[in-house]
């Protein structure tokens, strides 16, 4: 079996190849434009040291580009497509919005354009909890549920998706769409959250707290490792022989934390005090969300839930980095 991976030297999808590294046999072509968001030090740091890195090939190519035969070539018949590249930072698409209709739209539509003309077993498009907007207190969305995107990452991101649906309906394209919801782990960008409170509490600065206009109540999230992703991927691939027409599965994490919470246990693992601020970032800038949330109960009765907390979780991620500081 061979596997085509895009964006393969992003944060999540690097981990996902080390995972089917581990957990499978498959042949596995990374395809990937190596820029702002694709680093191949990612791949190379979990590849050094592996004894099936012979199995995994790399190839240079920008989805805003359609996939032409020379590229095409490269990639050879494959037999799964994960598709996980896309621009993901949601302050650069305020500013850059059309750069994000280009990478996450038209660069899917291009991917999916190849998809067709190919015999696939499935692809698998990574969606995101955003294309669902806020949730307000006590809503969990379900796969199903209507989009409302707040900021033009998630509208591109809910744009994708659409063309995947479209593309089951009129060319029989096999599609299933994933929604993670905020995903962490080692060698993730300094920018995001968790990297940024490690790096910001080891150096003692003050970190900014996403709250609401009362700058009392912290913005929370289901956070999930990236390990966990890639093992929800796993059990999909492996475990779910049947399922709907562009069949949508939500992966969650255990547990809601709000960002105090987290920054305040990762200043305890490192055992050092937190400085922080509460601000208001949705008044002061639209586009940011106080919370995301999404029900998992689809994927439980299937029979996957993450098997490690975020607890624990966390502490891994914590110790690896001061370890490894060159990541922050």
């Amino acid at each position: 079996m061979k596997i085509l991976v895009t964006g393969g030297a992003g944060f999540i999808a690097h981990h996902l190849i080390d995972e089917l590294l581990l957990k499978t046999d498959a042949e596995i072509v990374s395809l990937d434009r190596l820029d702002y968001s694709g680093n191949l030090n990612r791949l190379h740091n979990v590849l050094e040291n592996n004894p099936h890195k012979k199995r995994v090939k790399i190839v240079h190519h920008d989805l805003k580009a359609e996939i032409n035969p020379h590229v095409a070539s490269h990639i050879g018949k494959v037999d799964i497509i994960l598709h996980l590249a896309a621009g993901s930072h949601v302050d650069r698409s305020i500013d850059f919005p059309m750069e994000f209709a280009m990478d996450n739209t038209i660069g899917t539509v291009n991917l999916l354009n190849y998809a067709r003309t190919i015999d696939i077993q499935r692809l698998v498009y990574f969606s995101t909890d955003e294309v669902f907007g806020p949730a307000p207190e006590g809503v969990f969305y379900k796969e199903n549920d209507r989009y409302n995107s707040t900021n033009p990452y998630s509208a591109s991101k809910a744009a994708a998706e659409e063309f995947c649906v479209a593309f089951e309906n009129t060319y029989g394209l096999p599609v299933w769409i994933t929604h993670t919801m905020n995903v962490f782990g080692e060698r993730q960008s300094p920018e995001k959250y968790i990297p940024l409170c490690i790096k910001k509490v080891d150096r003692k600065e003050k970190i900014t707290i996403h709250s609401d206009p009362s700058k009392t109540k912290a913005g929370s999230r289901h956070y999930i490792h990236a390990r966990d992703v890639a093992d929800a991927m796993l059990f999909l691939l492996n475990e779910v022989k049947q399922a709907d027409k562009c069949a949508k599965f939500n992966i969650v994490g255990k547990e809601e934390w709000d960002n105090l919470k987290v920054a305040t246990t990762i200043a305890d693992i490192q055992g050092k005090p937190l400085h922080y601020e509460m601000v208001d970032f949705h008044s002061s800038r639209p586009g940011h969300d106080l919370r995301y949330a999404l029900d998992g109960s689809k994927m439980a009765a299937l029979g996957w839930v993450p098997r490690i907390d975020i607890a624990e979780r966390l502490e891994q991620v914590v110790n690896w980095s001061l370890k490894n500081k060159e990541w922050l």
